[in-house]
């Protein structure tokens, strides 16, 4: 059984959660060569949104790197695109890679039409076509 850390090492683990969740998507988003202002602004948003959450629930901590991922890729949606495009499947429509576990840790980019892992969330890099 996994136990609290002291109620004094907790924000800094909230902040090392946040901030590894941020480092790990904007690699993400340089691979794909989509890191411009607007988008980074986006994580910067989705962050956040985040910190409340976490605050609320210090226990999710380890999910949020897949929150993180997750509210980037629906903000992009809204107002770009898919994003990440799939590197695996090479016919029919292009379709975007999605977040699993949903609410988890060590969260996973897959493509769910091949049902395969494609690459950690923050691994992207080497594997996307530009």
């Amino acid at each position: 059984m996994e136990q609290n850390p002291p109620e004094s090492d907790r924000p800094d683990r909230l902040e090392q959660a946040l901030h590894t969740a941020r480092a790990l998507v904007m690699a993400d988003l340089a691979a794909g060569d989509v890191a411009e202002a607007q988008i980074v602004s986006m994580v910067e948003d989705a962050v956040t949104h985040r910190r409340w959450w976490v605050e609320q629930w210090p226990e999710g901590a380890e999910f949020v790197v897949g929150l993180v991922a997750q509210d980037v890729q629906d903000a992009l949606l809204e107002a770009y695109g898919r994003w990440p495009l799939c590197p695996v499947c090479d016919a029919g429509d292009p379709h975007a890679l999605d977040v699993e576990p949903e609410l988890g840790p060590h969260p996973h980019w897959v493509c769910t039409k091949a049902a395969v892992a494609v690459a950690p969330v923050g691994a992207l890099s080497g594997i996307l076509r530009r």
